[in-house]
């Protein structure tokens, strides 16, 4: 039964779909006939080891890359088959918080919110200086960095460059937000703390979205669904909840390992 909150596009397609993507570099296979869907509200978790495709898998949600074969769709278009002018607008909807950040170096933290901002009222929407500042305030007190909207980047730990970048994306108002990695490199607190952050907005706003990791604990606070990458592979798509019970050697060994580093 399909979650009310979950629900496939008008046209009865999920937000998200790989129907048999295929990738390799240099002969070597990346992604090996991967197939799942995304459904709009749902957030889906990519698991796996590091350099089994996660992050080629969101590349190619964003239209940065192209399968070899097989389809990718995003909001009812098939984005490995569209140009440059119709992936922007995919991109207007989608947006994708990466494992830097990504931040302007030369601008403030309050700089790089207000930008996604400046680039609508650019766009014909009519935003004065007044509705981007305090809409700059809002997003920054969501993500509870308000005192340091004066700071640059280069003031910042990790953790609080990922939350920035959460909140600059935020801006654009999209339907769909992708995080590559979010809690990687920062301290075992500051990735509970991204973690409870990704959850709320995930509650609060109802985005569709994609998180890639290789943290279980991650994981479990967040999914709906989980796609595991074995060797390029699907070795499971479905809920966080059947996870345990699936017998593919890997994921045993995936989930046993991380339950000892949590005893620890």
């Amino acid at each position: 039964m399909t979650h009310p909150d979950h629900q496939p596009d008008e046209d009865g397609r999920p937000y998200i779909q790989f129907v048999h993507v295929f990738k390799s570099f240099d002969d070597q296979p990346v992604l090996i006939d991967v197939s799942f869907e995304v459904r709009r509200g749902e957030m889906l978790v990519v698991l796996g080891k590091s350099g089994v495709g996660k992050s080629v898998t969101l590349k190619h949600i964003m239209g940065f890359l192209r399968p070899d074969a097989g389809e990718v769709w995003v909001a009812g278009r098939e984005v490995s088959r569209l140009g440059e002018a119709e992936l922007l607008e995919v991109r207007r909807r989608v947006t994708m918080v990466f494992q830097s950040g990504a931040l302007f170096d030369s601008l403030t933290v309050g700089e790089n919110v207000a930008y996604p901002l400046r680039e609508r009222a650019e766009h014909g929407q009519n935003l004065t200086e007044e509705q981007i500042q305090a809409r700059v305030d809002e997003l920054l007190a969501l993500v509870e960095l308000e005192s340091l909207r004066d700071l640059m980047p280069s003031d910042l730990s990790t953790g609080m460059k990922r939350a920035v970048a959460i909140a600059r994306a935020l801006a654009g108002e999209p339907e769909a937000i992708l995080y590559d990695e979010p809690t990687t490199m920062v301290d075992p607190l500051m990735a509970a703390t991204i973690g409870d952050l990704i959850l709320k907005l995930k509650r609060r706003s109802g985005l569709t979205s994609v998180v890639v990791t290789h943290d279980m604990k991650l994981a479990r606070k967040l999914a709906d669904r989980v796609v595991f990458l074995v060797e390029g592979r699907v070795a499971f798509f479905g809920p966080i909840a059947e996870l345990d019970s699936v017998p593919e050697p890997t994921i045993r060994e995936f989930i046993e390992l991380d339950e000892v580093s949590f005893r620890r």
